[in-house]
């Protein structure tokens, strides 16, 4: 399977930034899609950003396209997340995720790989 290794979490105060890391691997990686979720504190999974290896296109959830970047080293198998103007509801456990198709079609259901997991607590 898959293997999805992230890093880049932690503790930040309101309006700070965050950079997170993804790298897949595996002899049975054949996604073109990856992707990052988030999961806050009593509520759903949610879709955060996306971005295709082959098209090169990015999906946003309306609250990330202002203040996050998504992006890419194609070489490396990698992908990235840059977060600025963190706010107290960006709190929660963010997730790298592996899939096949649109970034814009992307849910939790069709994600074929997660991440382990990563902490992101935004202090007011």
């Amino acid at each position: 399977q898959v293997e999805l290794v992230e890093s880049g979490g932690g503790l930040v105060q309101a309006g700070g930034s965050l950079r997170f890391s993804c790298t897949a691997s595996g002899r049975d990686f054949n996604s073109n899609t990856m992707a990052w979720f988030r999961q806050a504190p009593g509520k759903e999974r949610e879709y955060v950003a996306g971005i295709s290896f082959t098209a090169g296109t990015a999906y946003y959830a309306d609250s990330a396209k202002d203040r996050f970047t998504i992006s890419k080293d194609d070489a490396k198998n990698s992908v990235f997340l840059q977060m600025n103007g963190l706010k107290p509801e960006d709190t929660g456990v963010y997730y790298c995720a592996a899939s096949y198709g649109y970034p814009s079609l992307l849910t939790v259901q069709k994600v074929r790989s997660w991440g382990q997991g990563t902490q992101v607590t935004v202090s007011s």
